[in-house]
């Protein structure tokens, strides 16, 4: 549980304690005329917002021996305001026995449903090779719907005849629509990685794939990256998605931009043209890092962004999943607190011989 959240279920676990102690003592200095015993069923009322239920009747127990011995105090036992305060606080225990029986069954089914996203979400994003071809591999994704790990961002490794393809991407949306479509596009991706022995090739097939599932309503920006072991370079198709990031052995960082940015996957039906390949070199000791617009839009108390381009020492580590946790950890710093958008991130390092 995060420390916030747990924080919270503290004070709350806390709450009828400290209201009946507060009551009884008020009770006590003001004397039997003011008649505050109906306040001590404020107890059992704070009790079913957490725990089980049983912990609910507990507390309704105690309240009523709190209840009790403050009407034996004020000389009200066997008055009709005693009766009433009793009643009162009996009352108000069985509601809040109810509320927390509510409460763990819609606990319940809320934890099986985000039991089977999560399935989903695993068996969709597939654990990526730690090592293809001349590359190093690790994965980060953060999504931004709290507690679960579930969003619209994708990514994949294909070791393939063609080389090492990647895709990273990002659905428009968020939830469990946005992995449906996710679905399509990874699906298309694999299909196409495997088949076609040009990256170009394989880009038209997933237009192809994207425009007829898509139909226009939808799109997803993804940047796709080839590298063969023939050569040292690497060679981009950008479909509207931000820059990678590019860091040397050196530590200086660039974000290569390409010729002409193409539309997302998915608006291919309004006749625009597709993405222009690009390369860059990439030798050893060189690192790549791909991600999605979770990771540079997510914004400060202050609403500064977050500075990606300022963070390359972050990724020395020589474990390279390491590096990338450093990174992540970082991020969530920055953000002061829960991502408000998903953030996928994939770190390519060339591995050395």
């Amino acid at each position: 549980m995060p420390e916030g959240n747990t924080r919270t279920y503290q004070v709350l676990a806390a709450l009828p304690y400290v209201v009946m102690a507060l009551v009884a003592a008020a009770d006590v200095a003001a004397g039997p005329d003011v008649g505050l015993l109906s306040l001590v069923s404020l107890g059992p009322a704070f009790a079913g917002l957490v725990g089980s239920w049983r912990r609910t009747a507990l507390i309704g127990v105690l309240a009523l021996a709190v209840c009790s011995l403050l009407a034996v105090y004020d000389g009200q036992l066997g008055e009709r305001r005693g009766y009433t305060a009793l009643v009162c606080v009996a009352g108000v225990t069985v509601a809040g026995l109810a509320a927390a029986v509510m409460r763990g069954r819609r606990d319940a089914e809320l934890a099986s449903v985000r039991s089977i996203a999560e399935v989903a979400q695993r068996v969709l994003l597939r654990p990526v090779p730690r090592s293809a071809g001349h590359l190093r591999v690790a994965v980060s994704y953060t999504s931004a719907v709290a507690e679960a790990r579930i969003g619209g961002d994708l990514y994949e490794v294909v070791a393939s005849p063609g080389g090492i393809r990647v895709i990273i991407g990002d659905v428009q949306g968020k939830g469990l629509e946005a992995v449906e479509t996710a679905a399509h596009v990874l699906g298309a991706f694999r299909e196409a990685a495997h088949d076609e022995s040009e990256l170009a090739g394989l880009s038209g097939r997933l237009e192809r794939a994207m425009d007829r599932q898509l139909q226009g309503e939808k799109f997803v920006t993804a940047l796709l990256v080839e590298l063969r072991d023939d050569n040292e370079q690497v060679t981009f198709l950008n479909y509207g998605h931000p820059a990678p990031m590019l860091v040397r052995a050196d530590g200086t960082t660039h974000f290569p931009e390409p010729p002409q940015y193409a539309l997302p996957l998915g608006l291919g039906i309004h006749g625009a043209g597709g993405p222009e390949p690009f390369c860059v070199d990439f030798s050893p000791g060189d690192q790549i890092l791909l991600y999605t617009d979770g990771v540079t839009e997510a914004r400060d108390g202050a609403g500064a962004f977050y500075p990606l381009g300022e963070r390359t020492a972050l990724l020395k580590d020589p474990d390279l999943q390491g590096a990338l946790e450093a990174l992540r950890a970082d991020l969530v710093q920055h953000a002061e607190g829960p991502l408000h958008d998903d953030a996928a991130m994939l770190l390519l390092r060339y591995r050395d011989p």
